[in-house]
């Protein structure tokens, strides 16, 4: 199918940096969304000091005129995010279908993979005999989260409200960078995670605050509930909120005002943190930056000094 010439036509796209369709050369599925299939690809002429770097691709298998709109308004507001926190968005190529979006390529995957295989029971195998891999460090762990709170400091810096913070939305790159990212691949790979509300509305309501979950409220606070749950998630290794309850019950907790208990390796001030993002009243949490500064502090906290407080 040709591109049709209408005003939606992403070929209009403003800023945007368009890389040719013959420059791009696909390796191997890495996942699929509601919206297409995310390749491993090649990508040439991308980079002035390499011939050819790794790249992951997100393609759009329905490309109707509203889906279009979606791509082309996604694409626009990608190309304003740069920190270095935030997965990287090349560009578009729109000359013939399917209409594709190229990302940096995080070669460890999502983060909620990462905690989990680095959980309690994670085993590997040496010698062809399984063994314990050993569990990451509380200053690792928070490492993570660190990185994490950095780039939703710069996002609320641009007055982006994210709406799906979890850390499988999170990419994890060499000597564990991590950085925020989003395929929209996540709701079919993580499909219990999100719960169908009225129809066909996939909401992620185990990471969603009170005013979210009742009144479809999105905003920079609703983001550091979410914060709080993936703090949650990586003290855990990468086990779901409330993975006993239903969804129904979930709903029931949270707009009661119950919160995740502490996990059994969170040091009490990190469990405050998470409190602090637990507030009912939106204006009551904390804010990002001071998450932010609060993490950086302990990061340089003595390891056996927090390691004791767990």
């Amino acid at each position: 199918m040709s591109i049709c010439n209408c005003p939606c036509d992403p070929v209009l796209f403003n800023d945007v940096q368009h890389i040719k369709r013959r420059d791009i050369v696909l390796k191997r599925e890495l996942g699929e969304g509601a919206f297409g299939k995310v390749f491993l690809a090649e990508c040439y002429n991308l980079s002035p000091t390499k011939d050819k770097m790794l790249v992951a691709v997100k393609t759009l298998k329905d490309a109707t005129v509203s889906a279009r709109k979606d791509f082309q308004r996604e694409a626009e507001l990608l190309t304003n995010l740069r920190h270095e926190h935030i997965v990287k968005f090349y560009g578009v190529c729109v000359d013939g279908d399917p209409l594709i979006m190229v990302f940096e390529y995080m070669k460890n995957g999502d983060l909620n993979k990462f905690l989990r295989a680095r959980g309690p029971d994670a085993m590997i195998l040496v010698d062809g005999q399984p063994r314990l891999k050993g569990e990451m460090s509380i200053s690792q762990m928070l490492n993570i989260a660190t990185q994490i709170a950095s780039g939703m400091v710069y996002l609320a810096s641009q007055h982006f409200v994210h709406r799906d913070l979890a850390t499988r939305n999170c990419l994890v790159g060499g000597n564990v960078q991590v950085k925020i990212g989003d395929f929209g691949m996540s709701r079919d790979v993580y499909s219990t995670d999100y719960y169908r509300v009225g129809g066909h509305t996939m909401l992620p309501i185990r990471w969603m605050p009170p005013e979210s979950i009742m009144y479809r409220k999105f905003t920079t606070e609703s983001d550091v509930w979410s914060f709080g749950v993936i703090l949650w998630e990586i003290f855990t290794y990468g086990k779901q909120p409330w993975f006993q309850l239903s969804n129904n019950e979930v709903i029931e907790c949270i707009t009661q005002g119950r919160v995740l208990e502490r996990p059994r390796v969170c040091p009490k001030e990190v469990y405050d943190i998470m409190l602090g993002c637990w507030q009912r009243e939106p204006q009551q949490r904390l804010s990002i930056k001071d998450i932010h500064r609060i993490l950086q502090a302990l990061g340089k906290t003595s390891p056996i000094y927090l390691d004791i407080l767990g």
